[in-house]
């Protein structure tokens, strides 16, 4: 399957693999009703539960804070991702404490934190015990996406929340990553190219802080000099934000937009991708795109076609977000999404 969704990203070959990963992820029971076979469904609180306007309620909250800060959806991206990658979908960076997965080195910056324990709250009030934060998390940002322009992808819920939580276990890669062990990793965990190159593009939005792109600026590869493949302008534009060293009431590790086109709007869009082409990249890992066949397939087709990046983007996301679900008798719903119920006995205002 691989080989095949990397030979061609064609708009209708995209509808097609769209399709057959849906079919891939289905059973069919007696009834005749499908479900997936890792337990989520379409629509699960409202067809099992009595909270039925769970998603209804995800929304709302969610456009009512992006109304008043965009920066909620990369925010949000970034915190899924930082979730499913390491133990699964299981809601475990939302858990606080001393070594817990929010206080690893990569997770550092993490934002979105208040976003889900509003939405918590109220869910808690409205149907207490019902609703995991793992949900939350995925419903949260797919809300938060779509209305920066991203496709309103489906979203599979019935997910539980983890019981543990270590910074031991993050093994995110740093952004100065080279293609081939990005590809690894995600190969690693259940993902392809395709994803990689896929889910890249949510770096279309947000910022990053100067000390992850410091070494691209000055000292390449301990060359002393800046990266030869990152365009002469945007090297200018960059050092002026990110100096070699801080003068006295400088902030020591500003933030720079990971694409200035899309700026403070937080907007979603596909240009992202001709920045790679344009050597515009800013983060190690974005332009490395180019040096691969694959990658170069990839950005060249989503730069030229929108509808297909958000195709690509809709089953990418879904794949991730499918990533070591507890269902069933595993894990728990938390009362609190930042206690597992044991250290957190009582309902969610205690």
């Amino acid at each position: 399957m691989s080989d095949f969704r990397i030979k061609s990203f064609g708009l209708l070959m995209l509808l097609l693999l769209l399709l057959l990963s849906i079919l891939a992820t289905l059973v069919v029971v007696d009834a005749g009703i499908s479900v997936p076979s890792n337990g989520l469904m379409i629509h699960y609180y409202e067809k099992n539960t009595t909270c039925k306007s769970a998603e209804y309620l995800v929304k709302l909250e969610v456009k009512k804070m992006w109304d008043l800060d965009h920066s909620i959806t990369p925010a949000l991206l970034r915190l899924a991702y930082s979730d499913c990658l390491v133990t699964g979908c299981d809601a475990s960076i939302l858990l606080d404490g001393k070594g817990s997965e929010k206080t690893a080195p990569q997770n550092a910056g993490l934002r979105g934190f208040a976003v889900i324990d509003r939405i918590k709250k109220i869910l808690e009030d409205k149907c207490p015990g019902i609703v995991s934060c793992a949900d939350i998390l995925q419903l949260a940002t797919k809300e938060a996406a779509a209305l920066a322009g991203a496709p309103k992808y489906p979203v599979y819920t019935g997910r539980k929340d983890g019981m543990k939580s270590n910074a031991s276990s993050v093994d995110l890669p740093l952004p100065s990553i080279s293609w081939n062990k990005a590809l690894a990793y995600f190969q690693s965990k259940g993902l392809d190219v395709l994803d990689l190159g896929t889910l890249l593009g949510a770096h279309t939005t947000g910022v990053t802080h100067c000390r992850y792109i410091v070494d691209r600026l000055y000292n390449f590869n301990n060359t002393k000099k800046p990266d030869p493949s990152m365009n002469s302008t945007l090297l200018n534009q960059l050092r002026k934000s990110c100096p070699r060293s801080t003068k006295p009431g400088q902030v020591r590790d500003p933030v720079v937009f990971l694409n200035p086109e899309t700026n403070s709007n937080y907007s979603f869009t596909n240009s992202y991708y001709q920045r790679v082409l344009d050597h515009n990249a800013v983060l190690g890992i974005d332009q490395s795109f180019l040096s691969s066949t694959d990658g170069f397939r990839i950005a060249y087709e989503f730069a030229n076609g929108f509808q297909d990046f958000k195709l690509s983007f809709s089953l990418a996301i879904d794949r991730m977000a499918s990533l070591g679900v507890l269902t069933g008798e595993k894990g728990e719903i938390r009362r609190n999404c930042r206690s597992i119920n044991a250290n957190n006995p009582g309902n969610f205002s205690n």
